[in-house]
């Protein structure tokens, strides 16, 4: 029996690195896949989570819409596209009614963390010497540091409150309008070592840690992303098919949550997860990236 905790990504000879995939033997047992049934990954990533439904027989369309990540997943994937078994398209996960169409949908799932790829794009996603871009889509016209060197101070610090729950934003706000009047800041590194000299170092997480998490969902309008989203899942999905979403901070989780008991309230949704299902203590030392993730799954209870 393989690792349920890696993917093998069987579909191709060579791929550019392992890849180890949130709560892989989680989604697998939730999503209840089956073989020859139809599977609706929203968020491709680098394939982690797709592979392992091919692994099951399950049949899969998956959607990114960085276009790098679709070209890489193409030479990846190569053999389970040809064969048929993979859809891999460039497009918004709050576009997938289109993508899908009228075909049937046994379970959709929705990885919102940064993928591997995403880290390591040189787009400022992390805090090296990166251009501080984040943008997931290139085609966007606002990048973060359009943001950082654009807005307000009162603009910047309701953005830090509200999409990064910052507890110093109104200093980090101050320190960033201070910094820009000499010189724009233009790179990951320069704004990450301006807030660590702000508000200073307090364990292990950096203390820019949140305020890129407040850019990056900004610059991708990643709440309003969701929001849109979750509804077209839905009405996707045949009776008894699954819906999974993995989140990684309470901003997306209480999104998910509030849609799921808005469903349950209009008989659409039952929610199979009475708390969210998290990382096992195992999972979290083979990969730490995964210690803030929450899965929550539903299931749909009317036909379409």
């Amino acid at each position: 029996m393989r690792n349920p905790g890696k993917s093998t990504l069987p579909i191709s000879n060579t791929h550019v690195r392992e890849h180890i995939p949130v709560l892989a033997a989680e989604i697998v047992h939730w999503l209840d896949v089956q073989p020859g049934k139809t599977y609706l990954d929203a968020t491709f990533g680098f394939g982690g989570h797709t592979g392992l439904i091919l692994d099951a027989g399950g049949r899969v369309i998956a959607l990114d819409r960085d276009e790098e990540a679709v070209r890489v997943g193409q030479e990846q994937f190569a053999l389970a596209i040809s064969s048929g078994s993979l859809e891999l398209v460039h497009n918004r996960f709050d576009c997938l009614e289109t993508v899908v169409g009228k075909r049937h949908i046994a379970g959709v799932l929705f990885d919102l963390g940064m993928s591997t790829m995403q880290l390591s794009s040189d787009r400022g996603f992390s805090f090296g010497d990166e251009s501080l871009d984040m943008r997931m889509d290139a085609s966007l016209g606002v990048t973060a540091a359009d943001l950082v060197n654009g807005l307000g101070r009162r603009e910047l610090v309701k953005l830090l409150e509200t999409l990064g729950e910052e507890p110093f934003a109104a200093k980090i706000a101050e320190a960033i309008v201070v910094r820009r009047k000499e010189k724009p800041l233009t790179h990951a590194h320069e704004l990450a070592r301006l807030i660590e000299n702000t508000v200073g170092r307090r364990g292990r997480i950096h203390p820019a840690t949140r305020v890129f998490q407040a850019l990056r969902m900004a610059v991708n309008d990643e709440r309003g992303q969701l929001t849109r989203a979750l509804p077209q899942a839905v009405s996707v999905l045949g009776s008894g098919g699954r819906l999974a979403v993995i989140s990684f901070h309470s901003l997306e989780d209480r999104i998910v949550k509030h849609f799921g008991k808005e469903q349950h309230i209009q008989g659409a949704l039952m929610e199979l997860t009475t708390t969210p299902i998290r990382p096992s203590e195992e999972e979290v030392q083979t990969n730490p990236s995964s210690r803030s993730a929450k899965m929550r799954v539903f299931a749909r209870t009317l036909g379409i």
